[in-house]
């Protein structure tokens, strides 16, 4: 009798410890506006996370994530840009001054967050779970670069990442929206 609770305990456990893993809806975030953003509010969207920088060189990017948005933001699908300073030192404003160059040179109108911290000893705990298999349950996927972007499915699951030179409108991100 004992064994078979022994065996009943050890298969149940590792199903009990994957239901206790986090997705992305259970994340708060600051916006870049100071306030809070519960990314719960994205159930049943398609969701872009990109780590923006105002003096990279792929900072035109913001036109084409704003097309994006402008294109399907009515079919359920966000994107939301997180500035970070973490690559060359090419996100150095501030809150405010990130929010006013995204505006004024791009008119972007998707979600901006508060700068953060997208890898190293201060790296924010959404960016753990996007780039830890172990919090993510799907890949490791460390940022490499400005603009680099993560897609996240309706549930609020991982569902994939583009390496920063991946144009926003690519067709394997069009297609993954579409479908």
């Amino acid at each position: 009798m004992k064994t078979l609770l022994y065996c009943l305990i050890a298969a149940i456990l590792p199903m009990a410890a994957g239901a206790q893993q986090k997705n992305f809806h259970d994340f708060t975030v600051q916006t870049i506006d100071g306030q809070s953003l519960q990314l719960a509010s994205f159930k049943g969207k398609k969701v872009m996370v990109v780590n923006v920088a105002s003096k990279c060189g792929l900072t035109p990017q913001y036109a084409k994530l704003q097309a994006l948005y402008d294109k399907y933001a009515s079919n359920n699908f966000v994107i939301i840009g997180f500035p970070a300073n973490n690559f060359a030192a090419q996100e150095p404003g501030t809150n405010s001054e990130i929010q006013e160059f995204c505006q004024r040179n791009y008119g972007v109108t998707f979600p901006m967050a508060a700068k953060i911290s997208v890898k190293g000893d201060d790296i924010d705990p959404l960016y753990q779970w996007l780039t830890r298999k172990a919090e993510n349950g799907r890949q490791d996927a460390d940022v490499s670069w400005n603009f680099q972007k993560f897609i996240i499915d309706p549930d609020g699951n991982w569902a994939g990442v583009f390496e920063p030179k991946i144009a926003p409108d690519a067709k394997e991100i069009t297609d993954w929206i579409e479908n």
